[in-house]
């Protein structure tokens, strides 16, 4: 759904003396709130990966977007320092992969569409007895479940579906509905939301920037691996807010109407909005106690209340006196 853009205040101005645009920042800035898109390699558990990252930039705090199985390759974000504060925002990502799937006996064609078609859909997914995520009976939506390639007994598949997913347990199923046993051979991760492997970096580049920035003192490579935390929240409806109700949310304080500079139209009160400042900053993440499309026709009061704060808090100067003018 493309939502239209409600201008509320087409004169408002951010002092460039404060703050800066996501872009500008340096390493550290960057490291302090940012994060990588890695291609994971096959063999360390997502956790080792991620430690190994922290450990070498020296790092207080450093998560992952999504665990990956230790032989599964692809797609995962991690977030550094405040970032991590948006690591469920990733996680709830709809997700790709690439499978290979191996069948104990080669499979009639008809009957293994048939059975990936039932596996299409709202489907029951309990996660396999390897993971370490408790046996319980849920479903997730397959969206899309082809056939890509097939050779004898493998074939390979491309699969989309909702965060949460264990494609372990769908080989498993496709063996339960074709009566023979079906293993998961191959796993990479394509896509985790707008996050896509033409995007990603290897552990191997990670460390060669991190050498150039150190021992060269040229940024250059780590500035294009680490991105601000703003691109983590971008599918997100949004407003822009004036310079003194950024300080104010960064303090706690509720998003009032007259702070508000553009807005998304038709998001639903009690729905999440991101908050940002007009150098296009992330300030945080609000919730809203009205409807957007109600904004044009209000002059004053409470419009949001703060879910999550990323803004430093005195960046910007507090000035609530004045946040209404």
């Amino acid at each position: 759904m493309i939502l239209e853009r409600l201008i509320l205040d087409s004169d408002a101005k951010t002092n460039n003396a404060i703050g800066g645009h996501p872009d500008s920042r340096n390493v550290e800035q960057r490291l302090a709130s940012g994060f990588i898109l890695l291609d994971k390699p096959a063999g360390p558990t997502s956790h080792q990966v991620a430690s190994w990252v922290r450990d070498l930039f020296g790092l207080e705090r450093l998560g992952h977007g999504g665990t990956l199985d230790p032989f599964a390759t692809g797609v995962l974000p991690l977030l550094a320092g405040k970032s991590m504060k948006v690591t469920k925002k990733v996680l709830t990502h709809d997700k790709t992969y690439i499978a290979i799937f191996r069948c104990a006996e080669e499979p009639d064609e008809e009957k293994l569409n048939a059975a990936m078609n039932r596996l299409t859909g709202r489907v029951y997914n309990v996660p396999p007895e390897i993971s370490a995520v408790k046996v319980q009976v849920r479903t997730r939506k397959i969206s899309n479940f082809e056939m890509i390639e097939r050779n004898g007994k493998d074939f390979l598949t491309r699969v989309d579906c909702e965060a949460g997913t264990y494609i372990r347990t769908m080989a498993r199923d496709l063996g339960l509905i074709l009566g023979y046993k079906v293993e998961l051979k191959e796993l990479r991760r394509e896509k985790s939301g707008r996050f896509e492997l033409s995007k990603c970096v290897t552990l191997q580049e990670v460390a060669d920037a991190y050498w150039l920035w150190k021992e060269c003192d040229k940024p250059e490579a780590l500035l294009k691996m680490i991105h601000p935390v703003e691109k983590l929240v971008l599918g997100m409806p949004s407003a822009h807010v004036k310079d003194s109700a950024a300080a104010a949310i960064a303090h706690g304080a509720p998003l009032l109407r007259p702070g508000i500079v553009d807005v998304d139209d038709k998001v639903k009160s009690g729905k999440e909005l991101a908050i940002f400042t007009l150098k296009d900053e992330l300030v945080g993440i609000v919730t809203l106690t009205v409807d957007s499309s109600e904004l044009p026709t209000m002059d004053s009061g409470e419009v949001a209340r703060p879910s999550m704060v990323l803004l430093e808090q005195d960046l910007y100067p507090r000035r609530w006196s004045v946040q209404d003018k």
